[in-house]
């Protein structure tokens, strides 16, 4: 009897409790953040929480002994739900007022408020009275606002109030507002993370924010063990540390290459598409902006700055990689939408291309051998420089050589431009300082002594006037990526020393057999479109050239006259100027004549040049041959009554062909040479290749040897078998 009445108080006990009015604890503790209040609370781009806020409840629940659930449905809805009980309690930088301490029990401050003028990097206001006369942005509602409009008529300054800091701080950087005012913490996170921001004034305290629970409810036990581990927190230093990790200095922290941008775009905002998927050119060989990895999959800033910009705003793209100027040409003949290649934006391009906000701030630097004695521009006095043609480290270049009395010798491939630096046909070269850096990454044994010189920013770009959209959505896509930190990621990811090392290839690309182990699959499907290229247009130059041959030696003068006509124009002009007419004019005069673009696929221009040029110089090969025949047989024929025609195909011809066969073989090698000519409109055939495995590691000599060797055997095979083909026919 007396165990069952003891079984019995036990079980009542908990009830006991209760009514007793004893702290009872709750399996799971709910509690509520913000959504979008960085760096308190927000939510990061592999889509979990984080912040201040979210660092501190975890510390304190792991010394607590709490299980928590955390939900983040933003302020308005988390006061709310703490108030209604449909959460146990509130984290979300919300500051201690008395009016919410009528509502809310709170914990001791865990964070003290200031709010303080923020302008962009390149402006600077130390006084409130400096922004007479000029507009403030300001949140709405917000502690700041308040601060604010107690003060315009003081300081003069006229208020703007946004709905969001998104907006707020795009209109900053805009120019459509002077300055902003926000809490401090705010403004410190977003200048870590790369904005172009300034803080120039000392900060406004306006309170301090607090950990709370609904007053008089049954889970205010939770204040007192808050504040027992926020105390032990401070007292160890895992609150500093947490603070700094989110707003103070940070020396391990990747360098921010965002601060220098002026965006434009809204991060919160998705242009409308128009077309179902947008063609994007670049170039083939930028390192570190666009290049082959051992993959053969094109990597680089810029393509993943594009692939991210068009999956945050829901776009789709095929990206082609034709080369620096093939790609200005795609664009102006509308063979490309968009092109993002490490483009300078000039006042020059403006005219033709119109330009997306800058997505990188360019510095060229000068570069020289390891161990080299020059050390300045004066150095450089009477020796040569090298740059890459057209570009702006050239106009730089060429500004100052008056002045400093180098000479100046231009390139148009960086692979040989550091080749002429490592033989000593210049002492230095100047380059975009991204590219040096990843070259000596790669190996380069160079130095850079003199510091880097602005030249200018890289934008996207589209054709003025055409697909404003992508503009728009390119914009509004680099402000978000900016915003959450995945710009900074990207560029460091290529930029930074120990990442950029970590990017070469696992084989050592330093041996033949290296270069071959890894670039054999590469080298085999360019050597395939060569040899492509070659035989399908040497078959209709054939084709082409017989006509013509024919025509040259007709009875007929018209015939003869349109022939020669025909060999002269062709033979006069220069094949890479054939193939580039084809690919970017006829596109470009069918436009202006139709207003419809209508873009030529880049084999298929080199198949019409190739087959053009090569035809001219067939019909020559017949011309020849036929006249090589002695007349006097065309005249026997005749007088014996046989036509023209059959006296040709019979007499005149089976002999001439003879004569012809070893020039046809001899053209033949000369169409698959002039393959590589081909190359200069982004076709990538077996030379363009090469200069593509050479821009990713540097190996160019080993390269090209490779390069020569192949060809080598492919035409000393074709020059035996013409060999073999004339003893045969002889």
């Amino acid at each position: 009897m007396k165990k069952k009445f003891l079984a019995l108080v036990l079980s009542l006990l908990p009830i006991w409790t209760i009514l007793g009015g004893q702290e009872v604890k709750a399996e799971t503790i709910d509690i509520v953040f913000d959504s979008t209040y960085a760096p308190f609370e927000f939510q990061d781009t592999d889509g979990t929480y984080k912040g201040i806020d979210v660092a501190i409840i975890e510390e304190v629940a792991k010394r607590a002994g709490w299980t928590t659930n955390n939900t983040y449905p933003g302020f308005d809805a988390a006061v709310n739900a703490v108030q209604s009980g449909q959460a146990d309690a509130i984290m979300a930088g919300m500051t201690i007022t008395e009016a919410r301490q009528k509502v809310f029990t709170f914990s001791d401050s865990y964070f003290d408020t200031s709010i303080v003028i923020t302008t962009t990097g390149n402006q600077k206001v130390t006084r409130y009275d400096e922004l007479k006369g000029k507009t403030v942005g300001v949140k709405n509602g917000t502690v700041a606002q308040s601060f604010l409009d107690e003060n315009k008529d003081k300081y003069g300054y006229t208020v703007k109030t946004f709905d969001t800091g998104t907006e707020m701080y795009n209109s900053l950087a805009a120019g459509a507002v002077d300055a902003t005012m926000d809490d401090t913490a705010v403004v410190q996170y977003a200048i870590k993370q790369g904005q172009n921001l300034a803080i120039n004034m000392e900060p406004e305290k306006v309170g301090s924010f607090g950990f709370a629970v609904k007053k008089g409810g049954h889970y205010e036990y939770l204040i007192k063990e808050f504040n027992k581990a926020l105390k032990e927190m401070k007292a160890d230093g895992t609150y500093d540390a947490i603070i700094a990790e989110w707003v103070g200095e940070d020396e391990t922290s990747e360098k921010s290459f965002s601060s220098n941008l002026t965006l434009t775009g809204n991060a919160l905002a998705k242009a409308t598409a128009i077309k179902p998927s947008y063609t994007i050119v670049s170039d083939s060989s930028f390192a570190p902006f666009e290049f082959q990895d051992d993959s053969n999959t094109y990597v680089g800033i810029d393509m993943e700055l594009i692939k991210a910009i068009a999956e945050q705003q829901g776009f789709t793209i095929e990206i082609q990689n034709p080369g620096f100027d093939a790609a200005l040409n795609a664009i102006q003949s509308g063979q490309g939408d968009g092109m993002i290649a490490g483009m300078s934006i000039t006042d020059a391009r403006k005219e033709t291309f119109d330009f997306s906000d800058a997505y990188y701030t360019a510095n060229a630097i000068l570069a020289v051998k390891k161990g080299s004695d020059i050390t300045s521009y004066e150095d450089l006095n009477g020796k040569t420089v090298g740059v890459k043609n057209g570009t702006a480290s050239q106009t730089f270049l060429d500004e100052n050589k008056s002045k400093y009395g180098y000479t100046i010798k231009t390139f148009s491939e960086a692979s040989a431009m550091y080749d002429s630096l490592n033989t000593g046909a210049v002492v230095a070269v100047m380059d975009d300082e991204p590219v040096v850096k990843y070259a000596i990454t790669q190996g380069q044994d160079l130095e850079t002594p003199i510091k880097g010189t602005p030249i200018g920013q890289y934008g996207f770009a589209v054709k003025k006037g055409s697909n404003p959209e992508l503009i728009e959505m390119f914009n509004n896509g680099l402000a978000a990526l900016v915003e959450s930190g995945e710009y900074d990621k990207i560029l460091a990811s290529y930029l930074s020393e120990s990442q950029a090392t970590a990017k070469t290839s696992s084989v050592d690309e330093s041996t033949i057999a290296g270069l071959l182990g890894n670039n054999w699959q590469q080298l085999l499907k360019g050597l395939g479109v060569t040899l492509g290229l070659a035989l399908l247009s040497f078959a209709i130059a054939i084709v082409i050239g017989i006509i013509f041959g024919m025509m040259a030696v007709s009875p007929s003068k018209i015939l003869r006259m349109i022939s020669s006509f025909f060999v002269d124009v062709v033979r006069g002009i220069p094949l890479m100027i054939v193939a580039a007419f084809i690919f970017w004019g006829i596109p470009n005069l069918i436009e202006s004549m139709t207003g419809q673009q209508s873009p030529i696929n880049d084999f298929v221009a080199g198949v019409i040049a190739l087959s053009l040029n090569s035809g001219a110089y067939i019909a020559e090969i017949v011309r020849g041959g036929i006249e090589a025949v002695p007349p006097g047989q065309m005249e026997a024929s005749r007088s014996l009554g046989i036509s023209y025609g059959k006296t040709m195909k019979r007499i005149i011809l089976p002999q001439a062909g003879k004569i012809m066969l070893p020039n046809f073989i001899n053209q033949f090698v000369i169409t698959l040479k002039d393959t590589t000519i081909i190359s200069a409109i982004g076709l990538v055939e077996l030379f363009q290749t090469g200069k593509i495995i050479i821009a990713r590691n540097y190996q160019s000599f080993r390269m090209y040897a490779i390069l020569a060797v192949l060809y080598l055997v492919i035409i000393t095979l074709l020059t035996r078998l013409a060999k073999r083909l004339e003893t045969r026919n002889t």
